[in-house]
């Protein structure tokens, strides 16, 4: 084995933006989450959780990021995508807490973030005459 290794200065993030993100264990934790009454765990349990979802929220935050930063500057979708990011970036910096609340506050913030990729890359429907 060797002692060296490769650091990676991807600053762009454009090997991040090719690799897909793994929703479906997220979205299956996002329903478990939203869906406690009235959990039990231990303080650092939920602040692993919290973690979790904390970091999946910054990477769909940066697809939701990509994705806008292609449509054209007069695109509706696009505004709106950079309102919900402002407010996942504010809600992100708040500091994380060993409590169900917490956790369920960054369920929530995954949850609104999947809904700007699905409705950026949406065909646009037929004008109508």
């Amino acid at each position: 084995m060797s002692d060296t290794h490769v650091v990676l200065h991807d600053p762009h993030g454009l090997i991040e933006a090719e690799l897909p993100l793994d929703r479906a264990p997220h979205e299956a934790l996002v329903t478990a989450v939203l869906a406690w009454t009235n959990p039990s765990l231990e303080p650092r349990d939920y602040e692993q959780i919290a973690l979790q979802l904390t970091g999946h929220a910054r990477a769909v935050a940066s697809d939701v990021r990509r994705h806008a930063a292609a449509l054209p500057k007069n695109d509706g979708c696009g505004a709106l995508a950079e309102v919900v990011l402002r407010e996942a970036d504010r809600r992100l910096t708040a500091p994380l807490k060993g409590t169900a609340q917490c956790v369920q506050n960054r369920a929530r913030l995954v949850r609104a973030l999947y809904t700007r990729p699905d409705r950026l890359t949406e065909p646009l429907p037929a004008a109508h005459p």
